[in-house]
């Protein structure tokens, strides 16, 4: 059972005919059903071939339901097992819970509750082999938050690398929180200039007249604070990478002044009269269509063209599919370490809501998440409750397009993506049904699902 693509059950129970009835339907339902009479032939059948799910019985000649759960339980935590227990017999329900049973279900046998409870069983199980694969992928990996299974940061790597070896400028664009100057660290600590420091300024933080100040240094008696001569970043990162983070917030005053040191690959330091040069790499960052700023006279378009002689998009967090799930397992070690906490993992149903949630704050906001939530859990796996309310209380499936509350609106490549992955859902990963409903070619579908991290069947 376990090289199957289907969906797998062992059915146990010591009733022959409840046994054929439930498999049955099952199959009608997708299931691939195997059968056993009890508790010790459950736990044999499971040693010659694996199952998604167990069903079994709780009164049972010999090993009986709940001895099964326990068994499982211990050899076996990652396997969900649905009792059937006699309507209204609560205290068993009860015991079977506690004894590492999934959920339950009351004789006689709904079998549409009984479908809605395994598939979700189900998804649980799918879910846990997901955090699992992602798990063993982590620790293979020497990006750290720029790690990343989904077909864009795969990319962005290999474009990281390629672009490393090379000593053009690079323009690296994405949302706030998405990593740009992780990106800039990587390309230093990729490029032959690694040696040499890597230097950072950001551009919104500073007047312009102290920014100047910054970049180019100043000689003694400048301006009033002036006291001694000093040198700035560009000859601070001397052999080496400097970023311009926020390039957009640059004063225009201060831009053309720029554009000369760079195109000429010399400096003159405020209140300096000799010219000096220096050796650097730049990489600027900004999250602003500079474009648009170039159109309203925001940014001047020859220094753009400068800056920005190779570009870089960091994907949001939300396009990045599984992505979510690989970072946060990052953090939670991360986080478990420091505060002397020895964490095991993610519960499904904690998995689920970080996968639903559109991280608007980009990874920044998942790593405040995390370590939040790590620092308040009293458990080794991180729960729901643990997790900030408005992540825990997201509604995925939510599509806003009227509305008036601007912090309910999503870009337009947002709403494209949740609608694909919605309609994929719908067609029970039928992808060639999903492309058929969309009006796209298959090619395109596959395209654009392995841009959001769907990659696998």
């Amino acid at each position: 059972m376990s090289g199957s693509s289907e969906k797998t059950i062992l059915i146990v129970d010591d009733d022959l005919e409840m046994r054929a009835m439930l498999a049955d339907d099952l199959k009608r339902r997708g299931w691939l059903c195997e059968t056993a009479e009890d508790g010790g032939a459950a736990l044999k059948a499971l040693q010659e071939q694996d199952a998604d799910l167990v069903l079994t019985d709780m009164n049972m000649p010999g090993m009986g339901g709940l001895a099964l759960c326990e068994k499982l339980a211990d050899n076996r935590p990652d396997l969900p097992v649905i009792v059937l227990t006699a309507f209204g017999s609560l205290d068993t329900a009860v015991g079977a819970i506690r004894a590492g049973a999934y959920d339950f279900v009351t004789k006689p046998v709904d079998t549409d509750l009984l479908a809605i409870a395994l598939d979700r069983a189900w998804r649980h199980r799918q879910m846990q082999r997901q955090i699992q694969t992602l798990q063993a992928a982590a620790g293979g990996e020497d990006e750290g938050e720029l790690m990343g299974r989904s077909g864009a940061m795969r990319e962005l790597r290999q474009q990281i690398t390629r672009i490393a070896a090379t000593d053009a400028s690079v323009m690296v664009h994405g949302e706030s929180g998405t990593g740009k100057e992780l990106v800039a660290r990587m390309l230093h600590e990729r490029s032959e200039r690694r040696s040499r420091p890597f230097v950072a300024v950001n551009c919104a933080a500073l007047p312009g007249d102290l920014l100047e100040s910054e970049l180019f240094g100043h000689r003694k008696g400048a301006f009033t604070d002036a006291h001694t001569d000093r040198r700035g970043l560009l000859l601070e990162a001397s052999g080496g990478t400097l970023l311009l983070d926020e390039i957009g917030e640059m004063p225009l005053t201060l831009q053309p002044k720029l554009l000369r040191a760079l195109e000429e690959r010399r400096l003159r330091p405020v209140g300096g009269s000799t010219e000096v040069p220096f050796d650097v790499r730049i990489v600027s960052a900004t999250n602003r269509d500079l474009e648009a700023e170039i159109e309203s006279g925001g940014f001047r378009e020859d220094l753009y063209y400068r800056l920005n002689v190779i570009q870089l998009e960091v994907p949001a967090l939300r396009s990045r599919g599984t992505d979510v799930l690989q970072l946060a397992e990052h953090f939670l070690a991360l986080y478990g370490r420091r505060f002397g906490k020895d964490m095991k993992g993610l519960a499904g149903p904690t998995a689920e809501r970080l996968l639903n949630y559109n991280w608007p704050g980009n990874v920044r906001e998942l790593r405040n998440a995390m370590e939040r939530a790590v620092a308040l859990t009293r458990f080794d796996h991180l729960g729901v409750d643990d997790l900030p309310r408005k992540v825990k209380d997201h509604q995925a499936t939510r599509l806003v397009v009227e509305g008036d509350d601007p912090s309910e609106l999503v870009p337009m490549e947002e709403m494209e993506r949740r609608y694909i992955l919605h309609v994929l859902k719908a067609s029970e990963g039928n992808r060639t049904m999903a492309a058929r409903i969309l009006g796209l070619d298959r090619k395109t579908l596959y395209r654009k699902l392995q841009r959001y991290g769907v990659d696998g069947d």
